[in-house]
């Protein structure tokens, strides 16, 4: 490791099978599964340190201009109170089309979108971003997301292609709505 600088190392028994790792000033924090061996740890302490430093190849169109898209679209939509510590590409993933950590201010987008328009990919980036200032999805959440003036376009979008392709993504709606039963119960 040519790095010169801190690490932090912090174990979570919440996390299960997930490392990342952020700048924080002058140290690299790095977060890793309480399970994981002393050998593990070093391993993927010198990986996601590498990965941070930028010595390791960036993921597709760059987690850099990514992060540079994620900052001009919380200037543009969220008066620039969204500030990701980390915004960078992720494998496709099985049930979402990005996630949020506010707790790191980290955010990932699944490589699904890749093949996506310009257009949706920034909603996602603004919902995400959103996530960083409103944890759930109540009203002022949805208020926040509003701004883009897409957003129903994009979504609508992402059911389409999440139906058309059989994709277990489901709707973000659904979380505020409950299930089905609580529905009926509700209007009958």
């Amino acid at each position: 490791m040519s790095f010169t600088g801190q690490v932090e190392v912090r174990r979570s028994t919440k996390r299960r099978r997930t490392v990342s790792a952020y700048r924080d000033g002058d140290r690299v924090v790095v977060l890793i599964p309480a399970r994981f061996s002393a050998a593990e740890e070093r391993d993927w302490v010198e990986r996601m340190v590498a990965r941070v430093n930028g010595t390791t190849r960036r993921g597709p169109a760059g987690d850099v201009e990514l992060a540079k898209r994620a900052a001009e679209l919380s200037a543009r939509y969220l008066n620039g109170q969204a500030r990701p510590s980390t915004v960078r590409w992720v494998p496709a993933m099985r049930s979402r089309w990005a996630s949020c950590t506010p707790d790191e201010g980290s955010i990932r987008l699944s490589r699904r979108l890749l093949t996506m328009p310009a257009w949706v990919q920034d909603y996602v980036l603004v919902h995400e971003l959103a996530h960083l200032l409103e944890a759930g999805h109540g009203p002022d959440f949805w208020a926040l997301v509003a701004r883009y003036p897409r957003t129903e376009r994009a979504r609508g979008y992402l059911d389409g292609v999440s139906a058309a392709a059989h994709l277990p993504i489901a709707d973000d709606l659904a979380d505020d709505l409950g299930s089905d039963e609580d529905l009926d119960s509700a209007t009958g």
